[in-house]
Parts: structure tokens; C-alpha cells; sequence
């Protein structure tokens, strides 16, 4: 493993929780899970301090060799210090973070006291995030559960009465749990902030903080996010100790093996258009800026016989969840999605992601577009222009370092829209 980046402000100094070695964590320290064989043949990330228990829970389901920031983050956590990821959704995070969370954590939940807490931004991630971590977990016997508004307060309080390890949850319904005494922090073990650049463009900073103030044991705390600048660097500073940082890419770096399109079109054949690239896809993002537009084009590629579904604020939780799942699914082809709603989905083979016109800033181009080329995988970032928005694409060129070049005119008839690649892109 490299030599590790050099270390961030110590910030505050609080009372910490010595850090533990590995072996601490071997099964014989907690209590023995009858899921896991004793026989099994470790994976890769055995190599790099994982437990066998938790190994062995990883290969049942299904996972055999780390990627990148969980093979650099992992050994680091490991060690019980706070680490400052910076990494994008897709990366790989959730496990880096999650494996180092399970093993760490010393004894089973007490009634609404959970030992491990994942904060994340969206009741999608928050899904995403519980879904991944179960079946490990599980076989670990220890329980995860996701805490967000939408879904049953009732249930999620039947849960944590009756005692679960690992909390993942939105921030506002957290704190509404918190203020009505159905949850206790006090022996939390180990903290994780998902996502936490998200967060603080929500505007869930203040949130975030009043939160962490309601954790006042030793703890280990760990960060992940895209950028350490603004309000996630004010975090970073407060409220981790010494972190090692962990960085698998540059904040504006896109992946590598994405291909950039800038198409010109008409207001009357966008939405064909779109419907054409997306035949060629198993699976397409399409984004838009609205509510209301993204209602519009749904039932317009509906119309045109695409099988596609919206996922919005002002859609029902059950609604969203269904969309989400049919995605993942390959029920359906496109999900047309606002910024917010579609913010945490981290979804294997999305072949394209399409702008239904071009994306505000840089940034929210990079958040939109990262649901793409995973994995080593081609993937495509399109964008849509009228000829009123040209120049937002040149804006858009520059600020992602990218050779300046006018949208190629189409329309939805043109055979290239089948076949992306005889387009001249932009890498």
C-alpha cells in the first residue's frame, strides 16, 4: 500500500476512544454468527485486515476483491482512525467505510442504542446504503436498519426498541427521533458521514452539527465526500480528529472511461431524440431541472413506447421506491429524474446519462454524470441543447477542462443516435 496522504488539522481535541488493533476484531471478540461456515476461502479483501467473519460474510455475498478506496481506506479504518474520504458516488465507499464500521463495533445494540451511525443525505441513499450492509451484517449477527421520512415512523421505532447495531439515516428524520427520546446516541462507536458535500449544498449543515453535538463518547468518525472544501471542510476541522486522508480522485475529475456529447436540437424532437439514444442502453438516466418537466418528458417517452418512470420530490416514497427498484430491475429502460431525488443512486450498468438540457454548473454536471462508466465500463454523459442554451455548454466545456466544440446538430431520425460511438465525443 503507498505511503498514506499526509494528515489534516488535529482540530479539536476531545476524549477519544484508543484506537484498537485489528486482531481485536477477530470473531473470537464477538459473539459468533452460526451463518458463516467455518470453512470458507477468503477473498482479496482478507489481504487487507478484513476479519474472516466478515470476509467470510463478503463472499456470501458475493463480494471477492476490494476496488480502489475500499483497499486504501479499509486498513486505515482498521485502526480506529477517523479517515476523511474524498470519492465519488460509485467509488466503491460504502463498503469502505461499512466493513471498517461492522468489524469495529464491541457488543450488541442495547434498546434505542445503536453503536454505528451512517448520515446520509437522501432516503434513497439511505436504502442504497442499509441494502448493502445487511447481508453482511446479518451474517455477522448484527442488524442494520434505515431511518428516513416517507416510510413507517412506527416501524422504525419497533426496530430500535428492540435493539439494532447500525443506524444509516437522513438527517431531519434523525433528529426527530432524537427530540422525542425514541433514540439515544450515547454509545455510538463509530460515526460515518456519507456523502457530506451533498448534505451541506442541501443545506443540512446546521443539521449535520447539531447532531454530532448529541455525540459525546469516544467515537471514530469517518467522511466521505466528493469535495473537502466550504462547509464539509468546516466539519472536517471541528469534528475529526487528526483524519488520514484517503483520495482515490481529484474533486473535478469525471471517470475515465466516460464519453462527453454535446447535441444541439429542437424543442419539438428532443424528447425523440432521447428516445432513440436510449434504445441502444439496457439502463438511462434522463435529468431535468423541474418537477414539472420531468412529469412532462416521462409521459412523452411513455407516448413514445419507452418504458420510463419519474423519480421526484413530489412523488409518494412507495412510488419512488418502485421506480428505483424497476430501474435496477431492467423493468424499466429510463429513469427521468430531478437533482435531489436522484442524488445517492448508485446503480451498476447505467449505459448513458442524459442531460435533458444542459446542467447548471460544472458540479451538478460531474453528481448528474458520475451515475455512468463504472467500473471500468464505457459510459456516455449527453447533453440536450436548444439553440438558446449553446453557450451554457461552452460554460459547461470550460469549467470540466474540456476541448470547446459547438453541439452537433441532430435530429431524431439520424442513425447515430443508435450508435453513440460514431459521434465525434469528447473524453
Amino acid at each position: 500500500m503507498p505511503d498514506l496522504p499526509a494528515r489534516l488539522g488535529a482540530g479539536r481535541a476531545r476524549k477519544r476512544r484508543p484506537h484498537k488493533p485489528i486482531d481485536d476484531h477477530t470473531p473470537e471478540h464477538r459473539e459468533p454468527s452460526p451463518a458463516i461456515s467455518p470453512v470458507y476461502t477468503p477473498t482479496g479483501f482478507a489481504a487487507i485486515g478484513v476479519p474472516p467473519d466478515i470476509d467470510a460474510a463478503l463472499a456470501a455475498a458475493g463480494f471477492s476483491q476490494p476496488f480502489a478506496i475500499q483497499a486504501e481506506a479499509i486498513p486505515v479504518a482498521m485502526t480506529g482512525a477517523d479517515v476523511c474520504g474524498r470519492a465519488r458516488t460509485g467509488s466503491g465507499k460504502t463498503l469502505a467505510f461499512g466493513i471498517p464500521l461492522l468489524a469495529r463495533l464491541s457488543a450488541k445494540a442495547e434498546p434505542n442504542k445503536p453503536r454505528g451511525l451512517i448520515l446520509v443525505p437522501t432516503r434513497e441513499l439511505a436504502l442504497q446504503v442499509a441494502e448493502v450492509l445487511e447481508p453482511v451484517a446479518k451474517a455477522c449477527g448484527q442488524g442494520v436498519l434505515a431511518v428516513y421520512g416517507g416510510s413507517s415512523r412506527h416501524r422504525q421505532i419497533d426496530v430500535l426498541n428492540a435493539g439494532v447495531e447500525v443506524v444509516v439515516a437522513t438527517p431531519l428524520r434523525l433528529i426527530d427521533l432524537l427530540k422525542n427520546n425514541e433514540l439515544d446516541l450515547d454509545q455510538i462507536e463509530v460515526l460515518v458521514l456519507d456523502e457530506a458535500d451533498r448534505m451541506a449544498d442541501d443545506g443540512f449543515t446546521p443539521q449535520v452539527e447539531w447532531i454530532l453535538r448529541k455525540i459525546t463518547g469516544p467515537h471514530q468518525t469517518m467522511l466521505f465526500s466528493a469535495t473537502l472544501d466550504g462547509d464539509v471542510g468546516h466539519l472536517v476541522r471541528r469534528y475529526l480528529h487528526e483524519p488520514v486522508e484517503i483520495s482515490i480522485d481529484q474533486p473535478t475529475d469525471t471517470v475515465g472511461t466516460m464519453f462527453h456529447l454535446f447535441l444541439a436540437v429542437h424543442r419539438m424532437d428532443r424528447d425523440k431524440v432521447v428516445a432513440s439514444i436510449a434504445s441502444s442502453f439496457e439502463r438511462v438516466i434522463l435529468f431535468c431541472g423541474t418537477k414539472r418537466m420531468c412529469d412532462r418528458a416521462t409521459e412523452a417517452l411513455q407516448d413514445l413506447g419507452v418504458r420510463a418512470m419519474a423519480i421526484h420530490g413530489d412523488l409518494p416514497q412507495p412510488s419512488r421506491e418502485k421506480a428505483l427498484k424497476r430501474f435496477t430491475t431492467g423493468e424499466i429502460a429510463v429513469l427521468v429524474a430531478t437533482d435531489v431525488a436522484a442524488r445517492g443512486i448508485d446503480i451498476d450498468g447505467i449505459g448513458a446519462v442524459i442531460h435533458y438540457e444542459p446542467a447548471p454548473d460544472g458540479k451538478a454536471y460531474l453528481h448528474r454524470s458520475g451515475r455512468t462508466a463504472r467500473a471500468g465500463r464505457n459510459g456516455w454523459a449527453v447533453t440536450l441543447a436548444e439553440y438558446n442554451q449553446q453557450v451554457q455548454c461552452t460554460v459547461l466545456q470550460r469549467a470540466l477542462r474540456l476541448p470547446f466544440t459547438k453541439p452537433i446538430e441532430v435530429f431524431s431520425n439520424n442513425s447515430k443516435l443508435r450508435n453513440l460511438s460514431e459521434f465525434e465525443t469528447l473524453v
